[in-house]
């Protein structure tokens, strides 16, 4: 992990793109279908129908499914009073288990007519152009790649210190190790939306792992085994953190949680994986998904390995030259560690042009030590809750970078 945040770090990825591609007339596009599943969403629907509204993408030629739960009446009604436009359809998903994201996506899947498909949360403001650049960027690629990952960027930075760390988190996964990772060729596992599949593909792999609770992770593994690889789409999408604790808490533990499921499910036969990916990609899937976890499990007891002997001043181990090997060691991969977390948030504050953020940069230790807490507590829930989907509220910012409250 350290060597792959580090080396993605050294490569020239721009949060837009370098040259503006010619606009394709409207008669030429394809459809474009957009699935939103939604769950208690009354606060943010009028904002949603906005963003849908904003994309540049003729209406005509657009087909986008907000998926509900059936009990969902707040948000149904929430919906039916604004002025849907004719491209908006509303699904129902029938009551069953499991009650999650991913089921929801489910239901909406053999109902897509667009050649292309893009997963968007109720929160989502995405730049308008995105669907655009997206189909250049499918036409110009080759078929295998069956996924583009936009960039996630948070808008609602400067409501707590919470939301300030977690958008430096979103910039150096978003901005530099993911279009890093899609650049060498390795796996990556996915975020929750802003993806955009080709339609085919997506159907013939059966959509997604309904209980899975980081359904997108899963997928993104999934599809490398399948022969199919993804790409970097430099189009920012708006995100709304959560300005809490406990609701941060909360969704990072079914985060952590889903990492954990999406591990187990990819390791039952490993053979088969290291056919499918080949030594290097299933090396990378491994760090990139049981490394995460296990990196988050330990980090606490790692740092505490390095910093108590030189802090006390005592060796772990009896001073023998196998002890200087081992501070060695120890400290070189410490000290690197160090700046695989500090070099890609720089990097990425520099390509968001965020310096004002540059201050809370050395918090991240700290914020990384709650992130160890919410896989301690996603350790937990696997064994006692497997499948709970610990919901996330919005429509609940204070503030916005981009002036959209």
């Amino acid at each position: 992990m350290v060597l792959l945040r580090l080396a993605a770090s050294f490569l020239s990825h721009p949060v837009e793109p370098k040259n503006p591609l010619p606009r394709t007339d409207d008669t030429s596009l394809p459809v474009y279908t957009v699935i939103v599943a939604l769950y208690r969403e009354r606060r943010i629907a009028s904002r949603l129908i906005a963003a849908l509204k904003r994309l540049d993408y003729p209406a005509a030629k657009l087909d986008a499914k907000l998926v509900l739960e059936a009990d969902d009446r707040e948000t149904l009604h929430a919906l039916t009073a604004l002025d849907l436009p004719g491209f908006i359809e509303i699904v129902v998903a029938p009551s069953g288990q499991p009650r999650t994201k991913p089921r929801a996506l489910n239901v909406a899947l053999p109902l897509a007519r667009g050649a292309f498909t893009v997963i968007y949360d109720a929160e989502d403001v995405p730049d308008p152009g995105q669907l655009r650049l997206a189909l250049a960027a499918f036409v110009r690629e080759a078929q295998d790649v069956a996924c583009l990952q936009a960039r996630l960027t948070i808008d609602n930075t400067d409501d707590t210190w919470l939301t300030r760390l977690f958008t430096i988190e979103y910039a150096a996964l978003f901005d530099v190790l993911n279009p890093g990772l899609a650049e060498i060729g390795s796996p990556i596992p996915l975020g929750g939306t802003s993806n955009h599949f080709r339609t085919s593909v997506l159907k013939e792999i059966h959509g997604w792992d309904a209980w899975n609770v980081t359904e997108d992770a899963d997928l993104g593994i999934r599809m490398a085994r399948l022969g199919y690889h993804i790409a970097d789409l430099p189009s920012s999408t708006l995100e709304e953190a959560p300005g809490t604790l406990r609701a941060w808490m909360n969704q990072r533990t079914r985060w952590m949680k889903g990492f954990m499921q999406t591990s187990l499910s990819h390791s039952r036969k490993p053979w088969i994986g290291l056919s499918q990916l080949g030594p290097w990609r299933a090396y990378a899937a491994l760090v990139l998904t049981a490394g995460t976890v296990l990196s988050a499990l330990g980090y606490p007891f790692f740092t505490g390995l390095v910093l108590i002997p030189w802090l006390a001043g005592t060796p772990v181990i009896a001073p023998t030259e196998w002890h200087v090997l081992w501070r060695s060691v120890s400290v070189t991969l410490f000290t690197m560690g160090v700046l695989a977390v500090f070099v890609p948030a720089v990097v990425a504050l520099h390509r968001r042009r965020l310096w004002r953020l540059l201050p809370w940069v050395p918090l991240l230790p700290i914020y990384y030590g709650l992130v160890s807490l919410a896989a301690w507590r996603g350790l937990w829930e696997l064994v006692t809750d497997t499948f709970r989907w610990n919901k996330t509220s919005h429509g609940l910012a204070r503030t916005s970078r981009n002036g959209l409250l």
